[in-house]
This record gives C-alpha cells, structure tokens and sequence, in this order.
C-alpha cells in the first residue's frame, strides 16, 4: 500500500529553521503533486505549499519568503525547507501526494513543528 512518512518536526526557537522530509512509497511519484498541509490546534487545515509534478510551486501568503518545497523524483521525497520560524508556524504538518488527473490523494501521519522560546 501507499506510504507517505514525515520526518524533521521539533521544537524550534522562534527565528530557527527546520526542514520537513516526506518518503514515498509505492506511488508513481513523479505523477503527483505534492503538497504540505498544516493544522494548528483549533484551526483548519490548510495548505501551506505546493509542487506539481512540473515543478511549478505556490505557497499560502503567510510562508512565502521564509518556506522552500522542492521534490527529488529520484528519492521519492518532497522537502519544506522552513526559515524565520514564528509561533504561529505551530502545527502538525502533513505531507499530501495529488494525482490531479484523476483526483486520488494520499496522506501522511504528520509530524508536529513547534515554535517556541
């Protein structure tokens, strides 16, 4: 079956970097876009970044500048490069694999990103 495993959460000091890893497995991987989503306690999950299997990306206005995805089609894995953390970058973050052709989805378990001093 399909797996998407997160790794790279953790607690950070406001103003720190961390980088997210997402394995896949069992999927045509360079078929799928691949997003990172986020969900802050009491908040909706929302998406956070996006790369289409083109290597086009987008990103929610509130990380642009400070977050980086990027894909490598030969490890199956998508990265989130995350600078200038904020407190509000507090979440559980879930990689998300999208054939946008035929609207199959998978996801990860998540892994939680904390920001604090």
């Amino acid at each position: 079956q399909v797996q998407l495993v997160e790794s790279g959460g953790g607690l950070v000091q406001p103003g720190g970097s961390l980088r997210l890893s997402c394995a896949a497995s069992r999927i045509t991987f360079n078929i799928y876009a691949m997003n990172w989503y986020r969900q802050a306690p009491g908040k909706q999950r929302e998406l956070v970044a996006q790369i289409t299997s083109g290597g086009s990306t987008n990103y929610t206005d509130s990380v642009k500048g400070r977050f980086t995805i990027s894909r490598d089609n030969v490890k199956n894995t998508v990265y989130l490069q995350m600078n200038s953390l904020k407190p509000e970058d507090t979440a559980v973050y879930y990689c998300n694999a999208h054939w946008l052709r035929s609207g199959l989805q998978y996801w990860g378990q998540g892994t939680q990103v904390t920001v604090s001093s």
